[in-house]
């Protein structure tokens, strides 16, 4: 059986429903100025929670100076995202979004990277921090050249 979730963006949502859809928005558009300015001057991103490749220590990116770093490290080197949110939880100030990132790159490769995104947002709506639940092995695993 077939399930669709449909995400009706034009209702009202929750801030931190709302911080996660522009973010993903600006990162589809490639506009790195655009999702800067989604973040709190002290925001901290933790994509993937822990230490990875792109964090060796594990403590995250902080500030917007960090997250600028994060975004020409990562999110520049990709030729195209596809968001698929098949969930998503708010609660409070935050949400967790239940779902697949699909990164194209350079040379025709693609990698779906399943995972937990959680954002947390202030009282003026702007993203406090994001919190990427997601495996890089697992997500490498999925490598695989676009036809």
């Amino acid at each position: 059986m077939a399930v669709t979730v449909c995400w009706d963006v034009d209702a009202q949502q929750p801030p931190a429903r709302l911080a996660a859809l522009r973010s993903m928005e600006a990162v589809t558009a490639g506009d790195k100025q655009r999702w800067l300015a989604l973040f709190d001057p002290a925001a901290v991103v933790e994509d993937p929670v822990g230490p990875s490749g792109f964090d060796e220590e594990g403590k995250g990116h902080h500030g917007r100076d960090g997250i600028s770093a994060f975004w020409d490290m990562t999110i520049a080197n990709v030729e195209r995202f596809d968001f698929v949110i098949r969930d998503s939880h708010a609660g409070g100030d935050e949400v967790a979004n239940v779902g697949t990132i699909t990164t194209f790159f350079p040379g025709g490769y693609r990698i779906d990277t399943d995972g937990v995104f959680v954002y947390k947002v202030g009282p003026d709506g702007r993203i406090l921090s994001v919190r990427a639940f997601w495996e890089p092995d697992r997500a490498a695993a999925t490598a695989r050249q676009v036809e």
